[in-house]
């Protein structure tokens, strides 16, 4: 909701103000103003609108998702460069529904802007590698699907990518 360099600002004012508790012997008050900062400081680097969209997408409610995500006016300024990948990475997720060409710009987008977990990053790329695959672009989705592979360190992907490599040998 805050713009980014807000939350840092709040953090910092909330911090000050714990430490002026501390001066005038409230400690307990003190404590919880530091704890309280942290959490300022937590949404610099979650954003709390792509929390809430992820929990929209975690209960199948793409239209929910859609609509948290639309509050985002500006990615580029509201948001920190991994923010950005997600913010492409869930777009993408619900694009990929309806308009496979449009989901493969958000993909490579979140791919370039990085994203923190490995899991996602696999699961971008046997996105990106099922569009290529349906562009009858062979080379580059056995690439993507090899990459997807490896970064799936706890195996979660293993069925999708067996079912896609299958579908491969027909093309």
């Amino acid at each position: 909701m805050f713009n980014k360099n807000i939350k840092l600002v709040l953090a910092g004012l909330v911090i000050a103000f714990g430490i002026y508790q501390f001066t005038r012997n409230e400690i307990l008050t003190g404590i919880m103003l530091i704890l309280l900062s942290g959490i300022f400081v937590f949404l610099y680097f979650k954003n709390e609108i792509i929390l809430l969209a992820f929990l929209r997408l975690r209960k199948q409610d793409f239209e929910g998702a859609q609509k948290w995500l639309a509050k985002i006016k500006d990615p580029e300024a509201a948001l920190v460069t991994k923010q950005q990948g997600y913010y492409n990475y869930l777009q993408g997720l619900m694009i990929s529904q309806t308009n496979m060409t449009q989901a493969e710009k958000y993909f490579r987008k979140a791919i370039k802007l990085g994203l923190n977990m490995d899991q996602d990053l696999a699961v971008a790329k046997l996105n990106l590698a099922g569009i290529a695959m349906t562009k009858r672009r062979k080379r580059e989705a056995t690439t993507l699907l090899n990459e997807a592979k490896k970064l799936d360190k706890h195996g979660m992907l293993t069925d999708q990518v067996k079912m896609m490599k299958q579908q491969m040998k027909k093309i």
